[in-house]
């Protein structure tokens, strides 16, 4: 039986991946998903390691990549990411493969037929995988503008004009400098991958804001902190528990 782990800090993401990697094995057993560098640590420090590792690269806490600095794998594993062609072509090269965010069947079941002709590596090499996305930071291309209708016409709303996107009842809303809403054909995990993420912070499944928007941050528990965003409403914004360290980091920078 192939054992299994996902380290993934979005729940839902991580659902997702079990029931498409399913079909794809005989015989598998998926451990309990991890969502974060410390917590990843934590696990292969103390427990076997599986034989398959399917990670995200950005978690709550940090860059993947510090986990196989911190503790020596010879597991194969199979990335997620949103990183341009360039980048992802400097994996391929390296036998580490990857998954383009969001995750194709066909490219999930060529991912894992590599694995199971034994054509991923035996071990990471972690400082070259972490050049290899450092060297590819300038060549990512987000986008410069935003499409929207309103009515009967159409209008190109540049990304530095953004506030923050939102999400209610499934609609993904883009609020602009003048406080002004459009409907944005798209979800907000989308967005969230095609906007700079120095300028952009994903607080929690509703919110997805520039440095700009935020109007005061205040402590709302001892894990927790409350957000205020110019031009909204909503005075209970919080960010969620997971993100707080990596919030706090953003905010930092």
């Amino acid at each position: 039986m192939i054992s299994i782990l996902i380290i993934e800090d979005e729940k839902r993401a991580a659902n997702r991946l079990i029931q498409l990697i399913k079909p794809l094995f005989e015989n598998c057993h998926f451990l309990n998903p991890l969502d974060s560098i410390q917590s990843a640590v934590g696990f292969f420090q103390t427990y076997p390691h599986p034989d398959l590792i399917f990670c995200d690269i950005q978690l709550a806490d940090g860059l993947s990549f510090e986990i196989f600095q911190k503790v020596k794998l010879s597991t194969p594993v199979i990335f997620t990411t949103a990183y341009d062609q360039y980048a992802i072509e400097a994996f391929r090269v390296n036998a580490v493969d990857y998954l383009l965010k969001p995750i194709d069947p066909e490219e999930l079941k060529r991912a894992v037929d590599k694995f199971k002709n034994q054509q991923l590596p035996s071990s990471i090499n972690a400082t070259l995988l972490q050049q290899l996305l450092q060297s590819s930071g300038s060549k990512t291309e987000f986008k410069q503008r935003f499409l929207i209708r309103f009515g009967e016409k159409i209008q190109s709303i540049l990304s530095e004009d953004i506030f923050y996107f939102c999400s209610e009842e499934r609609v993904t809303f883009l609020i602009n400098r003048k406080g002004k809403r459009y409907v944005l054909d798209q979800t907000l995990e989308h967005t969230e991958m095609q906007v700079d993420p120095r300028i952009f912070f994903r607080l929690n499944r509703k919110y997805l804001v520039a440095f700009d928007s935020i109007e005061e941050v205040g402590i709302y528990s001892n894990s927790r902190l409350k957000v205020r965003l110019k031009f909204c409403e909503d005075r209970d914004i919080l960010v969620s528990r997971e993100r707080v360290s990596a919030f706090k980091a953003w905010l930092d920078q």
